[in-house]
This record gives C-alpha cells, structure tokens and sequence, in this order.
C-alpha cells in the first residue's frame, strides 16, 4: 500500500470493534480516512470507469448533448470538459474544474444506454449501502447524534459523479493554474472517493489536515472517506468537514497526469433542516438569510451556471 499520513481502518473490523478509539480520533480530529473492504471490489470500479470513459471519448456531440442537464440544481448525465467551476461555487477564483464527468441518483436520470444504466445502477446500489454504513459508524463515534434520528438522516439523495481529469495543458500547469479544482468541502454526509493514480506518480488530490495540505494517493484497494458539511451539522460540530482540492501538475509532470475519480456524495434528503447560525459557528458557508434552512435550500444558492452547472 501507498505511504500516508491519513489512517486506513478495514470496514470488516470497525464492525468488529476493533480500531474504536483511533477511529474515533481521527474522524473527529481530521474527517477524512482510507477505508478497505467496503464491498465494492476493483472490478466494479474499472467497469463503471469504462463505461463513462467509452462515452467521454466515443460519444456524439449529439448523443452527449441529449444526456446534458439544462436544471441547475441537477446533478445527472454529461458535464463537458470545463464546464464546470468550482472556483466560482466558492468565490474563490474563475478558473474552470479541468475536468469532464458524469452523474446520476436514485431518479431523474439520464443514461446514454441501456447497457450505461445497468452498469452504473449496481455500481451505484453497491456503494449506497456502503457509504449509509460507513455514515453510521462516523456519526455514532462521535458520540454527539441522536441514534433515534439516524434511519431519517441515512434516507438519502445520494449522487454518483465519475470524473476524469485530463492531461493539464501547458496553460493550466502548476506554473499559470496551481489547481484543477478549488479547495471546497463537500455538500454530503461523506463522501467515498475511488481514484485511478496517474501515469506518472503525481499525487492530484490533498486534504487539509492541520493546516497543511497533505496528499491523498491511490490506496490498493480502498476508498477516500471524507466527512462533507452535514458531519458537523448532525454532530454538534464534533466532526469537520475538511477542504481539499485537486492540484495541477508541473509543466514537467504534464505527461502522464491523467486520472479518473469516481465520486459517491452521501448526500441527506433536499428537506434535511439546520440552524443557520450554528452552520456558521462550524465554518461553513451559508448564505441564507434564515434562522433554519433545509439542504434543498442551501444547494440552491451552491450552483452556477456557466455553459453547464456545478457544485462542490
């Protein structure tokens, strides 16, 4: 396995037991963790990855356009290369997110193929369960959450999105662009990250810990968990929601950068209800001038629309 200073914990033991405390501590003190044995294997990951990569690379201008979304709010089908802006979600710049993607839930889809839903469903059905256990065990170590409430809040509106990252060109290289996409956190419960490592052995993705951004290379076997916003809303601030980004390249690393991320956001259903305030006193962003907002509110003030719509 790949050097890290991020913990990696076996699915399979934490329902054992095992690790407790060191679980406990690192959800609560960093948000983010490798975790193996989660039940979908690498043959899973690949097919879906070649199902979205064959259509990236051989789908019409036409059949990509039937399968683009024109609802702002709406994570599904084709998002173009550099469609997207995370920088601009979180005024943080106007640089594009050098990436391509596709995406679906539980409905309002929007599928290529027959064959593109069959694969994407399982694969999507295998990491939903995955990810309401994993949620579980995060919530319950913090020790803060009702366990009345977790049935309600693990009922969700999950979104499946399988990013590629191109080859950076000279343009958006570390030297002109430091990233391909913004430090954000992300809008979910958690979030599973399966990423593909590139050519070259340029580690992209990094998360804030400590202050510092540390890098988050491919594990064998196993997947990023990363606590989202809605961690510190359901656990009384007890777990954070770290920022992380994807960088760029050098120009002398360009060759060899390309990478794949397959991206499940355990997000809460829209009518998921919070303090504004106490979002506030945990460091997120909320714009909303209420006293209590839902999730389906505050996604709304998280999108932009460029040639399509993005989100963190």
């Amino acid at each position: 396995m790949a050097d890290t200073t991020v913990p990696i914990f076996s699915l399979a033991d934490l329902r054992k037991g095992v690790d407790q405390e060191k679980f406990r501590k690192c959800v609560t003190e960093m948000g983010v963790f490798y975790l193996t044995g989660y039940g979908a294997g690498e043959k899973e990951h690949q097919l879906a990855t070649d199902t979205a990569m064959d259509f990236f690379a051989h789908g019409t201008p036409e059949e990509k356009q039937a399968v683009t979304t024109k609802i702002a709010t709406m994570r599904r089908g084709y998002s173009a290369l550099e469609a997207e802006s995370t920088a601009q979600v979180t005024n943080t710049g106007t640089y594009t997110d050098y990436s391509m993607s596709f995406s679906m839930g539980i409905s309002d889809n929007l599928f290529p193929s027959q064959r593109f839903e069959t694969v994407w469903t399982e694969y999507f059905d295998s990491l939903y369960a995955a990810a309401q256990e994993t949620a579980r065990m995060v919530l319950n170590s913090a020790g803060t959450y009702d366990a009345g409430d977790m049935d309600k809040l693990l009922d969700c509106d999950p979104v499946l999105r399988l990013r590629y990252f191109p080859e950076v060109p000279e343009h958006r290289s570390a030297e002109q662009e430091p990233r391909r996409m913004a430090p954000h956190y992300d809008l979910s419960i958690i979030t599973f990250i399966h990423q593909t490592p590139c050519a070259n052995g340029f580690v992209s993705l990094q998360a804030e810990i400590g202050g510092k951004m540390v890098d988050l290379p491919v594990v064998q076997d196993a997947v990023v968990v990363l606590c989202g916003a809605i961690a510190p809303l359901a656990t009384q601030g007890a777990v954070p929601a770290p920022n992380h980004h994807v960088r760029s390249p050098d120009a002398s690393m360009r060759e060899g950068s390309g990478r794949t991320s397959s991206v499940f956001f355990l997000r809460p259903s829209t009518d998921f209800s919070f303090s504004v305030p106490k979002a506030r006193s945990y460091g997120l962003d909320v714009s909303l001038d209420a006293e209590t907002a839902t999730f389906g509110e505050w996604i709304g003030t998280n999108y932009v629309t460029m040639h399509a719509t993005t989100e963190s």
